[in-house]
């Protein structure tokens, strides 16, 4: 009885599957290199720095649950609060913003304020959620 031989790989065949491979492997390096996240980028204070702040140059405004901002008790829009911050920044360079901010606050309303105490150079800014009582969130269910 005689015996078939197999089909053997010839040179040429593994040399292009590795070709491929190592170019695979390029195109993967090159197209890691263009997925760059742009975040919101801030300076944050030294370990165990101490900055105090004035109360007159403080801002505190509020979200609530629309994304509706408030400052002092008073509704304002994105380009109302963009006028009061722009003007307590020039007449205080060293003005500090205060976001305090509804849990159920849509979140790109958040981004936009975030954005614009970035686009206005805003030296000292911070957010915080507000917090939730048992009586805030019937409130809220209730409402929508």
């Amino acid at each position: 009885m005689k015996l078939k031989k197999r089909g053997g790989t010839f040179f040429e065949e593994t040399a292009a599957s590795s070709d491929i491979a190592f170019l695979l492997i390029i195109y993967f390096l090159v197209i890691a290199g263009f997925n760059v996240n742009h975040g919101f980028l801030m300076n944050l204070p030294e370990r165990d720095s101490r900055r105090y702040i004035l109360r007159e140059n403080l801002l505190r405004f509020e979200m609530n649950d629309k994304g509706v901002i408030f400052y002092q008790g008073a509704a304002f829009s994105i380009t109302e609060a963009e006028l009061k911050i722009r003007r307590a920044v020039e007449e205080r360079p060293d003005m500090a913003i205060v976001l305090s901010i509804d849990p159920l606050a849509p979140w790109q309303q958040v981004v936009l304020f975030v954005e614009l105490a970035q686009k206005l150079a805003v030296d000292s800014f911070s957010f915080n959620m507000q917090s939730v009582t048992p009586h805030g969130i019937t409130d809220s269910l209730e409402r929508s």
